[in-house]
Order: structure tokens, then C-alpha cells, then sequence
């Protein structure tokens, strides 16, 4: 039964295969910055990017069609152009970057789902917005691919400077004054492209959601930052391969799936985690009780 639920189906279908290979880079690539995002405070950003970039794709896709390339590229530059914006604005003013974030992506979204309308039907808005994992071919894959495999390498090297940054920014700004606002840039850009990469697989609405759940479970688990990326990775490519596992057996949308997925790991984490189990900790409140009560 498990070979028939887990195995089968990649075996006997190309789309599954070319799903599930996507999903996998993607995971590898989003996990890290949903754990840098979370030690950030600013897990709301990743959602508030991942609908920015809907002007930018529904541009591209105005001007060239379903093409994936000309949606990349607008995509990607209406997600920086925002995140740019949003950090000036709250530079200059009293407003804080999240609502300076808040208040731009609604915006943004509108303005997407508006110009797609324009010329597009109900179905290509619903393929935007929720994504078509199932359709992905080749070029999508190798888009995913090589997004992931640039996002590793730039991380890798940017590793200590991006930690440093995360946990004390002063010190970094004592002895490199611009370090600090290079590295928050590279990484918003990091952030950006792989939104953009997840919209081709989960849509602009659901590709937040395996980049910040396996994040928020692994936090759950891991004592250290190297532990808290493996877990994330591992949550991520689980809930991937169980995801489109469960649609294909069920006959459900796929997208959704994953990302349903990756939500009962959170649920589990949150109860039973071993930095934050509820369960265990209900039960020693009980015991506590218990004990002075005779």
C-alpha cells in the first residue's frame, strides 16, 4: 500500500516526476530563508512579497503570454521595486517596514489581478494566483533548478555575514558601515527570486507556504541555526512528497495539497516539538497541579 501511494505514481508518470523534482529544488532553496525570515521578525514580509510580484508577472504575462521568462522578470523586479519602496518609506517616515509592506502588497495585488483581467480569462488568473504544478515541464524544472542552485551558492558564501547581520547588525555596521543595508538587500533579492520561482509551481497566494511552514516547524525542533535549515529542508521535501502523494490518490489540487501538508507538520511541531511541545507542557502544568493539589 505505501509502494502504491508513495512510489507508484512517480514511476508511471512524467508530471509527477517533473512535480515532485521541482518541488524538491524549491524546497532546498526556501527553507533557509523562511528559518533567516523567522530570526528576522519578519515572517509576514515572505507573504507580503509573494503577492508584490503579482503586478510584475501579470506584465509580463500582458505582453508575452504564459511565457515563463517575460513572468520571471516582472515578477522579480515588481518584487524588489516594492521592497525597496517599503524600505525607504519606513526610513523616512513613522511607519514601521511591516506596514509599509502591508500597505504596498495589497496594492500590488489588486493592481495584479486588475491587469490580468484585462486581457486574460478566469483560468489564467487561477493559474497565477494558485499555480498548476501538475503542468510543469521542462523548462519550468531547469527554471526552478538553477534558481535553487544560485540561491545555495550566494547564500553559502554570504553564510557569516548574513548571520551576523540577523543576530548583531551594530556590530557589522561598526566595522563596515554598508555591509549591513548589502547584505539585507542581496537577501530581499534572494527572497524575491525564489517567490518568483515558487509562483511558477504554488501561485503567488500559496508559494510563502513552503518556504515559512517547514521553517516554523523546524524552530519547534532545533537547538542551533544549522540544525533549524536541516529540519526545514527535510519538513519541506516531505511535505512535497506527501503532498502531491495525497492529490494524486485523492483527486485534489495539488498546490493546495503541499501546502495543507506542510501545515499538519506545524500542527504536530507546535503539539509534540521538542523546544516547544504543547503536549509536554499541558502535561507538566497537570502533574504540577496534580501534585499540589494532595
Amino acid at each position: 500500500m505505501i509502494y502504491h501511494f508513495l512510489i507508484e505514481p512517480f514511476i508511471d508518470y512524467g508530471f509527477m516526476r517533473r512535480a515532485l523534482v521541482a518541488c524538491l529544488a524549491l524546497s532546498i532553496s526556501t527553507a533557509p530563508l523562511g528559518i533567516f525570515l523567522l530570526l528576522r521578525r519578519m515572517s509576514l514580509v515572505g507573504d507580503a512579497l509573494s503577492h508584490a510580484i503579482l503586478p510584475g508577472v501579470a506584465v509580463g504575462y500582458l505582453l508575452a503570454g504564459m511565457s515563463l521568462i517575460a513572468m520571471g522578470i516582472g515578477g522579480f523586479v515588481a518584487g524588489v521595486l516594492v521592497a525597496l519602496i517599503s524600505g525607504l518609506v519606513s526610513s523616512r517616515t513613522n511607519l514601521k517596514e511591516d506596514a509599509s509592506f502591508a500597505g504596498f502588497y495589497l496594492g500590488s495585488l489588486a493592481l495584479g489581478v486588475t491587469l490580468i483581467s484585462l486581457r486574460g480569462s478566469s483560468v489564467d488568473l487561477l493559474h497565477l494566483l494558485f499555480g498548476s504544478i501538475l503542468a510543469v515541464d521542462s523548462q519550468a524544472t531547469l527554471f526552478v533548478g538553477v534558481i535553487a542552485s544560485v540561491t545555495l551558492l550566494i547564500l553559502a558564501g554570504l553564510y557569516r555575514g548574513l548571520v551576523m547581520e540577523t543576530f548583531d547588525r551594530s556590530f557589522l555596521q561598526v566595522n563596515n558601515r554598508f555591509a549591513p543595508h548589502l547584505i539585507h538587500g542581496v537577501f530581499l533579492a534572494l527572497l524575491v527570486l525564489n517567490l518568483v520561482a515558487g509562483f511558477q509551481i504554488l501561485g503567488t497566494l500559496m508559494s510563502v507556504g513552503l518556504m515559512m511552514l517547514p521553517a516554523v516547524s523546524a524552530r519547534c525542533w532545533a537547538k542551533t541555526l544549522p540544525g533549524a535549515m536541516l529540519i526545514a529542508v527535510i519538513c519541506g521535501l516531505l511535505s512535497a512528497w506527501f503532498g502531491l502523494a495525497w492529490s494524486f490518490a485523492a483527486a485534489l489540487p495539488a498546490g493546495p495539497a503541499i501546502v495543507l501538508t506542510a501545515s499538519v507538520g506545524f500542527f504536530i511541531s507546535i503539539l509534540f516539538g521538542s523546544r516547544s511541545g504543547l503536549v509536554r507542557s499541558l502535561c507538566r502544568g497537570w502533574i504540577t497541579t496534580s501534585k499540589g493539589i494532595k
